[in-house]
C-alpha cells in the first residue's frame, strides 16, 4: 500500500521579526544619545571638546568601576585588550570628528559621519565573515539616505577631500570599527569588566591628546562639571549596554537603530524650539523606515521549503 505524501506547508515563519529585549534596549540608549546633543552643544561653550570628552569618559569609568565593583577580581588578558581597542575606536570616533570640526561645518561633518552606516555591513562581512541578510541591505539603504536628508543634501556638494573633511571621514571608519569590534569581542567577554576598561582608555587618551591639540584645561565652571558627572552616568550605561547587547545582536542591525539618533536629536531639537525642514522629517521617516524594513525577512524559496519540511521530517 503506498503511503501517502507528505504536503509541504509554507514556512510558518513570520514575515516580521518581533523586536528583542537587546534591540529594544539599543532603541533606548539611541534616544538617550539624541538627547545628548543639545546638552554638549551648550556645554562646549564653556571648555575645550577634548578636555569634556576625556573629563566625561573619565568620570563614566569611575562610574562603572563602583557599579560594577564585584567584576574586578576576575580580569582576563583577553577582556583588557578587547576593553582596550573599543576604547582606541571610541577616542578616535570623539577627537577626529572633533578635529574636523575645526575647519569644516556641522553639516558636512554630519553627512561625511554617516557613512558609518553603509561601513558597517561591509566591514561585518570582511571581518566577521558573516554576510548581513537581504533586507538589513534595505534598512541600511534607507537608513543612509534618511540621514543624508537630515543633515541637508547640499552638505554632500561640494566635497574636496580637505584635512578637515578627511578627518571626519576617518571618524566615520572608526565608528564603524567600533561597532564591529563590540560584536567581535562581546560574546567571549564579561561586558561589565569590557566597559570598564574601554571608557578609561577613553577618557585617558583624550586627556593625553590635550597638549597635541592645543587646547588648555578651561577655568572652573559647573556647568561643564554637571554636564560631564550627568552625561558620564549616562556614558557608563550607554556603552555597557552597547557590549551586552550586540552579543546576539547584529553589527548591521544595531547599525540600522543606532542611525535613528538624529531623529531623536531633532525631536529634542524641535521641543527646545528649533524649526526642522520638510526634508529633514522625510529623512527621519526613512530612518524609521529602514528599522522596520531591516526587521522584515524575505519568503523561502520552494527549493528552501523543500528541505527545510526535509530536515523536519527527518528529525521526527
Amino acid at each position: 500500500m503506498l503511503k501517502p505524501m507528505n504536503r509541504i506547508h509554507p514556512t510558518s515563519e513570520l514575515p516580521v521579526k518581533m523586536l528583542s529585549r537587546q534591540e529594544m534596549i539599543l532603541i533606548g540608549i539611541t534616544m538617550l544619545w539624541g538627547a545628548t546633543f543639545l546638552i554638549i552643544h551648550n556645554t562646549l561653550r564653556h571648555t575645550g571638546p577634548l578636555f569634556f570628552v576625556g573629563v566625561r569618559f573619565i568620570t563614566a569609568g569611575i562610574m562603572s568601576v563602583v557599579l560594577f565593583h564585584k567584576s574586578l577580581g576576575g580580569f582576563r588578558r583577553h577582556e583588557v585588550k578587547a576593553g582596550a581597542c573599543i576604547g582606541v575606536a571610541v577616542f578616535l570616533g570623539y577627537s577626529l570628528q572633533t578635529l574636523g570640526l575645526k575647519t569644516i561645518p556641522s553639516s558636512q561633518s554630519a553627512f561625511i559621519t554617516a557613512l558609518y552606516v553603509p561601513m558597517v555591513p561591509f566591514l561585518q562581512w570582511a571581518v566577521l565573515r558573516r554576510r548581513p541578510h537581504a533586507m538589513s541591505w534595505v534598512g541600511v539603504a534607507c537608513a543612509f539616505v534618511g540621514l543624508v536628508l537630515l543633515t541637508g543634501p547640499s552638505a554632500a556638494t561640494g566635497l574636496q577631500f580637505s584635512a578637515g573633511e578627511i578627518s571626519t571621514l576617518l571618524c566615520a571608519l572608526a565608528i564603524a570599527v567600533e561597532i564591529i569590534l563590540i560584536s567581535r569581542f562581546a560574546p567571549g567577554v564579561d561586558s561589565r569588566r569590557v566597559t570598564m576598561v574601554q571608557l578609561l582608555v577613553a577618557g585617558l587618551l583624550a586627556f593625553c591628546t590635550m597638549p597635541l591639540a592645543g587646547e588648555a584645561v578651561p577655568p572652573f565652571s559647573w556647568t561643564w562639571v554637571a554636564a560631564a558627572v550627568g552625561l558620564g552616568a549616562m556614558t557608563a550605561i550607554i556603552q555597557f549596554a552597547m557590549n551586552w547587547a550586540q552579543k546576539t545582536v547584529s553589527p548591521t542591525r544595531a547599525t540600522v537603530i543606532y542611525a535613528g539618533e538624529p531623529v531623536w536629536a531633532g525631536l529634542v531639537g524641535r521641543m527646545a524650539g528649533e524649526v526642522l525642514p520638510a526634508s529633514a522629517m522625510v529623512g527621519a521617516g526613512l530612518i524609521v523606515a529602514g528599522v522596520l524594513a531591516s526587521e522584515l525577512r524575505l519568503p523561502r524559496s520552494r527549493k528552501a521549503r523543500v528541505t527545510r519540511s526535509a530536515e523536519m521530517e527527518e528529525a521526527r
